[in-house]
C-alpha cells in the first residue's frame, strides 16, 4: 500500500518528468512542492516508490522516473482533470460547427485534437447501418464520366466517378442525365443504406437496354461506397508530433509508426478500451497489446454519431505525456462532437 504522501510524491514526479523530461530527485521534490518534510523523508518515500516499481533510477545516482505501474497509479489516483481554457473550448467549438458535412466535421476533429495534445489523434468513423439515402446527385465531368454523389441523412457525404456506356443511339447528355438522376432519387431516397442495392436492380430491371447498363454501373459505385462505411476505419493527423517527443523512444521510432500503419489491429485495441466514469480509457505502456506500441500510451473516450451509434476518439504518445491534460482534451472534443452531430 502506497501511504497518501507517498502518492502525492509520486504525483509530483510524475508532473516534474512529464514537463520537464529530467529525472527528479528529492531536493527538487522540496524545493517545487510543500511537503512541509525534509529531504531525507522524501527520499525515504522515493524508495519505498522505487521497492514497489512504480518509479525508477535511469542512471546510477540520478533521480527517478515514473514506471508504466507508477504512470497506470497516477492515472487512476488522478485526483482532477485540468480544465481547458475558455479560448480552448471556444476554439473547439468554432472549427467544428465549420465543418461541411460529417466528413469534413471529423477532419477538423483529428486535426484539432492532434493541436491539443501534440500528439497522434484519432477518431474512428462511425459505421451507421440503419442510415436513410437522403440525395443521390449525378453530376457531369465528361460526356462519357459522371460524379455519383450519396448523401445520407446522417449528414455523410461520398462521392466515386463513374464510366457510363454511350450507346450509339440515344447517347448521354444532360437531359438524359437529369431524368436518370430523377428516377434514381425516386427509387433511392428515404430507403435504408442496406437496401440500395435490390432498390437499384429493380429499378435497372424497368429501364430500356440503352439505359440499364448506366444504372448498373452507378449502383455498382453505390454498393462499394456502402461496403466502405461497413467496414471499421480511422482518421489519423499529428503522425509528425511523434518527431518531437523521438528522444522517449529509446532505439527507434520505426516501430510505433509501423504499428500506426496497421489500422486494423489499432482498431480492435481501440474497441476493447473500455471507458470508465470518466469516460475515457487509458492504456500505458506494455499494456497494450500491439507490437511496437510498448512504449506509447493510447487515451480513448467515446462520441455518438447522429445515428445514435457509439464510436471513439483518442490520442496515442509517449508514456511519457500530458495525462491531465489530453483527458480534458478528449473528453472536451467528444462532448462537443457528440453535441454537434445531435443537432445535425
Amino acid at each position: 500500500m502506497v501511504s497518501e504522501r507517498g502518492l502525492d510524491v509520486l504525483r509530483a514526479i510524475v508532473q516534474d518528468y512529464v514537463s520537464s523530461r529530467e529525472p527528479v530527485g528529492s531536493r527538487t521534490i522540496v524545493d517545487r512542492y510543500t511537503f512541509g518534510v525534509s529531504a531525507a523523508t522524501i527520499r525515504n518515500d522515493m524508495a519505498a516508490l522505487e521497492e514497489d516499481g512504480l518509479i525508477v533510477a535511469p542512471h546510477t545516482s540520478s533521480g527517478r522516473v515514473p514506471t508504466d505501474k507508477g504512470y497506470r497509479m497516477f492515472v487512476d489516483h488522478l485526483a482532477e482533470v485540468r480544465a481547458l481554457t475558455t479560448a480552448q473550448r471556444l476554439a473547439i467549438r468554432t472549427f467544428l460547427e465549420e465543418g461541411a458535412d460529417l466528413d469534413d466535421v471529423l477532419a477538423r476533429t483529428v486535426r484539432m485534437l492532434a493541436q491539443l495534445t501534440n500528439g497522434v489523434a484519432l477518431v474512428q468513423i462511425p459505421v451507421v447501418p440503419r442510415s436513410y439515402v437522403r440525395h443521390v446527385e449525378l453530376v457531369a465531368l465528361s460526356p462519357s464520366r459522371v460524379l455519383v454523389v450519396l448523401i445520407t441523412d446522417a449528414g455523410r457525404v461520398d462521392q466515386r466517378v463513374v464510366e457510363l456506356p454511350q450507346p450509339e443511339q440515344d447517347p448521354f447528355d444532360d437531359v438524359a442525365l437529369a431524368e436518370l438522376r430523377a428516377r434514381i432519387n425516386s427509387a433511392l431516397v428515404g430507403r435504408l443504406i442496406a437496401d440500395v442495392a435490390p432498390a437499384i436492380d429493380a429499378l435497372s430491371a424497368e429501364l430500356p437496354p440503352a439505359r440499364r447498363s448506366a444504372v448498373e454501373r452507378i449502383g455498382s459505385a453505390l454498393a462499394a461506397t456502402i461496403d466502405d462505411r461497413r467496414q471499421d476505419r480511422l482518421l489519423l493527423a499529428g503522425t509528425a508530433n511523434l518527431a518531437r517527443t523521438e528522444r522517449d523512444f529509446p532505439g527507434s521510432i520505426l516501430p510505433v509508426l509501423e504499428a500506426i500503419e496497421e489500422q486494423v489491429v489499432l482498431m480492435r485495441l481501440f474497441r476493447e478500451m473500455e471507458l470508465d466514469d470518466r469516460g475515457v480509457s487509458v492504456s500505458i505502456g506494455r499494456e497494450n497489446p500491439l507490437v511496437g506500441l510498448a512504449e506509447t500510451s493510447i487515451l480513448a473516450g467515446g462520441y455518438r454519431s447522429s445515428a445514435g451509434e457509439v464510436a471513439r476518439l483518442g490520442v496515442l504518445g509517449p508514456t511519457r505525456m500530458d495525462y491531465s491534460g489530453n483527458i480534458a482534451a478528449v473528453r472536451a472534443v467528444a462532448r462537443y462532437l457528440s453535441k454537434l452531430l445531435g443537432e445535425e
